[in-house]
């Protein structure tokens, strides 16, 4: 599981890693029950808080993404159709947000394609 976070960003680095888990699960990049870094783990891996990750994964555990079995760990949860399109949903305010902003500034959507695979993709 890869989680790239920014600190130059305006998105909370916690907000950052529950968005980027959450749409590994709905990929099916994370399978139903696959074991997930433990917070310790994770943390040490990305060079942040404990503190940070352990808020990240208690919001995915209170919307239903992920459990934590004591003893044994931190696992997904097998999602159903409604959380998907809760999340698509998400998605597409965030993006009519960036669309509007686009064209307010004269933004071609060719340019937005761009940067959205730039940023989708990692390519620079």
């Amino acid at each position: 599981m890869e989680v790239i976070i920014s600190t130059s960003s305006s998105t909370p680095i916690y907000e950052q890693i529950n968005t980027q888990i959450k749409a590994m699960i709905v990929s099916g990049e994370l399978k139903d029950e696959e074991l997930l870094p433990s917070v310790r783990n994770l943390a040490r891996q990305l060079h942040i808080s404990v503190i940070t990750v352990k808020r990240a994964y208690e919001d995915l555990q209170k919307e239903g993404f992920i459990k934590t079995v004591v003893g044994k760990g931190t696992f997904v949860i097998e999602q159903n159709n409604a959380k998907t399109e809760e999340i698509n949903s998400m998605i597409e305010e965030k993006l009519d947000e960036v669309v509007m902003l686009a064209k307010r500034s004269g933004i071609k959507v060719e340019m937005l394609q761009e940067i959205l695979n730039m940023l989708y993709y990692g390519e620079e």
